[in-house]
């Protein structure tokens, strides 16, 4: 009789598999959401070695520190040597779509300035296409409604994340149905949006190592 795979040991197995990248003496960028916190729990046991952590979300940074991982702010840190986070989606390329969680703001900051950003995910966030999981999209407030009636104009049906605020102050917009065939670009294209302050499409700055646990093991993409 076959057993059942556990979606949730999945994502422990990619989260701790991400520690082999974490050297002595670094500041790690931690990400957020389900499978990042099993990442923290598993640098909690090897918190000794490390300088401290990023971290991209308040919800990680009470996790972090709840374990005595001392969390810096990014205005205090000249460089992240790797940053670790899950995904929404991923395709080959190791392009993504992030922000399920609301996070992805601070999440494409620390992206950025890491030099190696690690993605974290079980086998079932690999796509052929990306778009089938809604595109989210963080919004001045103001803007909300306007950016909406752009999005319909690209195909996409934008749903209003009620009553959630980002930790930035801000609104989510949740795309469906759009079939992200050019990511960077789409990227671009909505990065030119006045109101819109970060799109959770990962692709001009994508993953550079992508970590996926499925029923036969852990592999790699991108090394």
């Amino acid at each position: 009789m076959s057993t059942a795979i556990n979606p949730d040991d999945l994502k422990r197995q990619a989260a701790l598999a991400a520690l082999e990248y974490i050297k002595p003496g670094m500041i790690v960028g931690v990400g957020t959401g389900s499978t990042v916190n099993h990442f923290i729990d598993g640098l909690a046991t090897i918190k000794h070695t490390i300088e401290g952590a990023v971290s991209s979300s308040n919800a990680s940074t009470e996790r972090l520190r709840k374990y005595g991982i001392t969390v810096f702010n990014l205005n205090e840190v000249s460089e992240i040597p790797v940053y670790v986070d899950g995904a929404d989606e991923t395709n080959q390329y190791l392009q993504l779509i992030k922000g399920g969680g609301g996070a992805l703001t601070r999440e494409k900051i620390i992206a950025h300035l890491a030099k190696t950003f690690v993605c974290i995910a079980d086998e079932s966030k690999l796509v052929p296409m990306l778009g089938k999981f809604p595109l989210p999209i963080e919004v001045i407030p103001m803007a909300r409604s306007m950016i909406a009636r752009e999005l319909v104009k690209l195909g996409g049906n934008p749903v209003y994340r009620d009553d959630f605020v980002t930790d930035n102050g801000n609104q989510i917009l949740d795309v469906h149905n759009l079939e992200i065939m050019e990511p960077a670009k789409l990227e671009a294209q909505l990065n030119n949006l006045p109101g819109i302050v970060t799109v959770g499409i990962f692709a001009i700055r994508p993953a550079d190592v992508l970590i996926l646990a499925g029923k036969d093991g852990v592999r790699k993409i991108g090394e």
